[in-house]
């Protein structure tokens, strides 16, 4: 057999936050064709309509199902919103069961006006004294606090069974001092120090959880974001590049995984080397 072909996770049920586009939509695909049944989520039910990646989350669903011949639910909402988290939850054990995997992916360098805005969203003044407050706190909660509050909804449960994978999706901008993205770099080192902390806490409880911290990844938005290098735009030959979503998404795999099954707390870059020191 093909080690593509390998069913890492099979019949696993896993919930990927901030799955309706880029990144976290790969990370859904990669795991359905590696036998997982998934739940895809975004803040709305047209999320992946604004980079064209789909007509709805529905829809995106449905393509999952068809193309990898597994179970696919969409749920939407808030993530900031605790009372949202726990509902959507409760949907997910009414409609799937128990959650073995939990991917935190909802976030992105995205102020208060959405990603609508210039830039793809990104905060205007964003560096660590002009941003505005408005701006601090979106980031912050887009990224922080998602985290926390659906790793409260969900681990308790994996707790009893002593069983379940947590993968939190990081960046390397958490890893060094930017003059950009202050706010956002500041929000995913706490996703690192919170996964850490958690990584002790459920140690007892045959808990893994670990950080995959991205370099620059092309996705749709990536690129409406920001001025790019074609150059860096290839996909092979050489590591000075920019990454893939589905580079992201074997990583996320790997942790998911039996074979990651005594790694736990660490933070894994995937970035093609271009962060070389410790983390």
């Amino acid at each position: 057999m093909n080690c593509s072909e390998i069913k890492t996770l099979n019949n696993k049920i896993a919930w990927i936050t901030g799955s309706s586009r880029g990144i976290g939509k790969a990370i859904a695909e990669h795991f359905s064709s590696k036998g997982a049944k998934v739940v895809i989520h975004g803040s709305r039910p047209d999320s992946p309509k604004v980079f064209q990646e789909g007509e709805s989350l529905e829809a995106n669903a449905d393509v999952i199902e068809k193309n990898y011949d597994t179970s696919c639910i969409a749920v939407t909402g808030d993530l900031t919103d605790d009372t949202v988290v726990q509902n959507i939850v409760s949907e997910i054990h009414e409609k799937m069961g128990r959650i073995d995997i939990l991917v935190n992916c909802a976030g992105g360098d995205i102020g208060s006006k959405g990603v609508q805005a210039g830039m793809a969203g990104k905060p205007e003044g964003n560096d660590a004294l002009l941003i505005s407050l408005e701006d601090i706190h979106t980031v912050m909660d887009r990224n922080f606090l998602t985290c926390v509050l659906c790793c409260k909804a969900v681990v308790p449960e994996m707790m009893k069974r002593k069983n379940g994978k947590i993968i939190n999706i990081g960046s390397i901008a958490a890893l060094t001092g930017i003059s950009g993205s202050t706010i956002y770099a500041s929000a995913k080192a706490a996703v690192h120090e919170y996964s850490r902390c958690l990584a002790v806490q459920l140690r007892q409880y045959d808990i893994t959880v670990n950080v995959v911290a991205p370099g620059d990844t092309v996705t749709e938005r990536f690129l409406a974001s920001r001025v790019t290098e074609d150059a860096r735009k290839v996909q092979s030959g050489t590591l000075d590049r920019y990454g893939q979503p589905v580079e992201i998404a074997a990583a996320v795999e790997f942790l998911a995984s039996d074979a990651s099954s005594f790694i736990s707390g660490e933070v894994i870059r995937v970035d093609g080397g271009s962060q070389c020191w410790p983390s």
